[in-house]
């Protein structure tokens, strides 16, 4: 039987002298940050003296009251990272900086509503309450409060931060469902959420609003994500929470934000917040998680429920941060380790992932594959994009998906996975070889048979080539 996410630590092979690389790689993303800034800034403000200012979030004291500065006095001089050379091209520091603190406040909503889901739900369901939490959208996919609530959240903090007018976002969510008659309470607990998660803004270094939005503010954030019509040459892809299921299972879920700009993709945030930081943990189930924590709530150093990963193109590095925990301030860069792929290239000693839903994967055909290529182990059947995550931290080495004719394949599903598995070492692929193509509107067009995600071109080639022996005789 396949396993899940949470159960795999003690079968997962281990990558050789990767704490290591680790250190050294850490220092010298922390080393670059300040340097690069010195160059630029005022030395005395970077100054070895003043190093450890330059590596904490401002006090809400010291933030701009001014709407055209909605993070910081001087956002550029706390960019979340100097990440690789940008000789001759814009970097993007800032637009990654407000997207991994957005990601942060994101996942803080997702936690909070989904032990809300988890333990209240069996609560009310054991008194008889119809209390009811999850809605079913008009695909019948499931969707609940924190879907709008991180949609309208990360659209309101991205305009806050870089103009309204300058800034494109498609979504999964829109507000039909909130509009309707019957849909009063519904949009009242999403109001709530967002003003709540927006109070918290400035513990993650963001400007919070001067006054609670209304029901008005809260709809037009949520309907600025326009999903339909034709796209700017550059956007922002949100996926709110992908995996839904798992969101409302209390399994693994994700928050997914992307820059894409003429069809590549420029950063990718991706929020884990039930994969552990430490490899270790991923022995014990998120279950038991949730139980210590309201036991006895764990010091961030042993415990450190939750991550996000994020890169930007063209760097070839990737990182990884813990969430924030209760009443802490979020700190740059001390936090960040680097992440990089596995090294295993054997497929007897791989791990492969693929997604739960049997409705928008086939498994049989997966299995097919794996023999073929002598993959040993069973399955990593994970929800939603942690699988991409899996890969970029050397967890696992391959995700296949290949989607049951007439699925299609949207952006915000693959984005930020995508390029965050590449800069950590990785490949992704179509089933041809193909890199994804982000040009042409929502969906993956052009989309060959599947998607291949591996940690490195050997295993990559092998399934490749596995594919195109197998589909002509595969019923998809």
């Amino acid at each position: 039987m396949p396993f899940s996410c949470p159960r795999i630590g003690g079968n997962l092979p281990q990558v050789v002298l990767r704490q290591r690389r680790c250190v050294e790689s850490t220092t010298n993303h922390v080393a670059r940050f300040i340097s690069s800034f010195s160059q630029s800034h005022d030395p005395l403000f970077y100054s070895p003296k003043n190093r450890s200012h330059v590596l904490k979030i401002a006090s809400p004291s010291n933030f701009s009251t001014s709407p055209s500065h909605p993070l910081m006095e001087d956002p550029e001089r706390l960019s979340l990272a100097s990440l690789g050379d940008e000789a001759g091209r814009e970097n993007y520091s800032r637009e990654l900086d407000v997207a991994v603190r957005a990601v942060q406040i994101a996942c803080w909503i997702c936690q909070k509503v989904q032990d809300t889901l988890v333990f209240k739900t069996n609560d009310n369901n054991s008194s008889g309450s119809n209390d009811k939490r999850v809605y079913s959208k008009d695909d019948n996919s499931p969707v609940t409060i924190a879907d709008w609530s991180v949609q309208a959240t990360i659209s309101w903090l991205l305009s806050e931060s870089f103009g309204i007018s300058n800034v494109s976002i498609v979504a999964e969510e829109d507000v039909h469902t909130l509009s309707k008659a019957d849909g009063a309470g519904l949009l009242k607990a999403v109001v709530e959420t967002v003003n709540e998660a927006l109070s918290e803004a400035p513990r993650f270094g963001l400007m919070c609003p001067r006054e609670n939005l209304g029901p008005k503010e809260v709809l037009e954030a949520i309907g600025r994500c326009n999903s339909a019509g034709r796209l700017n040459r550059k956007f922002w892809a949100l996926d709110p929470v992908d995996g839904t299921l798992g969101f409302v299972r209390g399994d693994q879920y994700a928050v997914a934000l992307s820059l894409i700009e003429d069809g590549k993709v420029i950063l990718g945030v991706l929020g884990c917040p039930n994969y552990p930081m430490k490899k270790e943990w991923l022995s014990y189930h998120h279950r038991y998680h949730r139980i210590i924590t309201k036991l006895t709530p764990p010091a961030s150093e042993s415990w450190d429920r939750g991550c996000i990963l994020y890169a930007r193109e063209g760097s070839g590095e990737a990182w990884m941060q813990p969430l924030l925990h209760k009443n802490k301030r979020l700190e740059w860069p001390n936090a960040a380790v680097p992440v990089r792929v596995s090294s295993i290239d054997d497929p007897a000693l791989a791990t492969f992932c693929e997604p739960v839903e049997k409705a928008n994967s086939s498994h049989s055909f997966t299995a097919g594959l794996a023999h073929c290529v002598g993959l040993r182990k069973q399955p990593l059947r994970v929800y939603s994009m942690v699988k991409y995550a899996a890969i970029a931290r050397g967890d696992a080495e391959i995700f296949m998906k290949f989607a049951r004719a007439g699925y299609k394949e949207k952006i915000w599903d693959h984005a930020a996975g995508v390029v965050i598995v590449q800069e950590a070492g990785g490949v992704v692929t179509d089933a041809r070889g193909r890199p994804l193509d982000f040009s042409k509107g929502i969906y993956l067009e052009g989309l060959d048979r599947g998607i291949i995600a591996c940690s490195g071109a050997k295993l990559h080639e092998r399934i490749i080539k596995a594919v195109d022996a197998s589909w002509n005789s595969s019923c998809l």
